[in-house]
């Protein structure tokens, strides 16, 4: 049988599959995927980070031994929760760096040290028991969500270790540092109506004697209390000090208050990430998920 001309064209390209059932070409081929997010220049080297994530793990398990972490298998909901207050205050990481978030849940109140990296994996290196604004007493606050960055703006300062009117050193032992993260808007803990003022956002450690041992439940006027472990994890490290520690170089007030025999990590950052996981609108569909 002859065939005629279009027969053979249509044979030809049916053959070298241009064309197909019902004479639609094929879609061409999807483009190849950009590459992924190269590390900056002056970012450490995985082997860096994972060296430093071991060596932190370990120090900070040795702090805070009777605050020990006690929920690993939750390290994913710590890492979204930080994650997406991050995105909510529209703050962009470019390079690895621990990150201290605190979970003011009154069934939480902890602090998670976190290693935020925007080209790997994120890790929790560990945490401790905190104590955050109590609600119901007139003059506490509750204390303030977002994220609240620790830089040169304003200058923090050590514990005198003084007692106050009723025998607390409420700043802890002398020595200890109090990290300032300036005037903050906070809701007045013992008024209905969610009436605001303005507090004073400071993280700093609490009398070791009465206060320490009831860590793990809200009862500050709206500052964050720490163990005296974990001050002086935070202190030795330079976990939020990334910033100062340039500053220190040349000025001499910021060189001050850091400690002499401080040993600061290069994964160093300037983040405090308050969140509460009880609350649905900032915890999205994971409530308390950080117990």
């Amino acid at each position: 049988m002859r065939l005629t001309r279009m027969a053979v064209a249509r044979a030809v390209l049916a053959m070298t599959g241009l064309i197909v059932a019902g004479c639609v070409a094929p879609s061409p081929p999807p483009p190849p995927r950009p590459p992924a997010a190269a590390a900056c220049a002056t970012c450490p080297s995985p082997a860096v980070i994972a060296q430093q994530v071991a060596l932190l793990r370990q120090a900070l398990a040795a702090s805070v031994p009777q605050h020990g972490w006690q929920a690993p298998a939750r390290d994913a909901a710590w890492i979204t929760l930080a994650r997406d207050a991050l995105a909510a205050a529209r703050i962009a990481l470019h390079r690895p760096q621990l990150v201290a978030v605190v979970d003011r849940d009154p069934a939480v109140q902890r602090l998670a040290i976190l290693l935020a990296d925007p080209y790997g994996p994120w890790r929790v290196i560990g945490g401790s028991k905190v104590s955050t604004g109590q609600a119901g007493r007139r003059g506490y606050f509750i204390t303030p969500t977002g994220v609240f960055v620790h830089n040169g703006k304003i200058l923090d300062y050590r514990a005198l270790g003084t007692f106050n009117e009723n025998h607390i050193r409420g700043l802890g032992l002398k020595g200890m540092r109090v990290w300032d993260f300036g005037w903050q808007t906070a809701r007045k803990g013992w008024q209905s109506d969610d009436e605001t003022g303005e507090i004073r956002l400071l993280l700093h450690a609490t009398d070791p004697d009465y206060l320490e041992p009831r860590l793990g439940r809200p009862a500050s006027k709206g500052c964050i209390r720490v163990p005296a472990g974990m001050n002086r994890f935070l202190d030795l490290h330079g976990v939020l000090d990334r910033e100062y520690e340039v500053l220190a170089r040349s000025d001499p007030a910021f060189a001050a208050v850091l400690a002499p025999d401080r040993s600061p990590t290069p994964l160093a950052g300037d983040k405090l990430v308050v969140v509460d996981s009880a609350d649905p609108i900032l915890a999205g569909r994971t409530p308390s998920a950080a117990r």
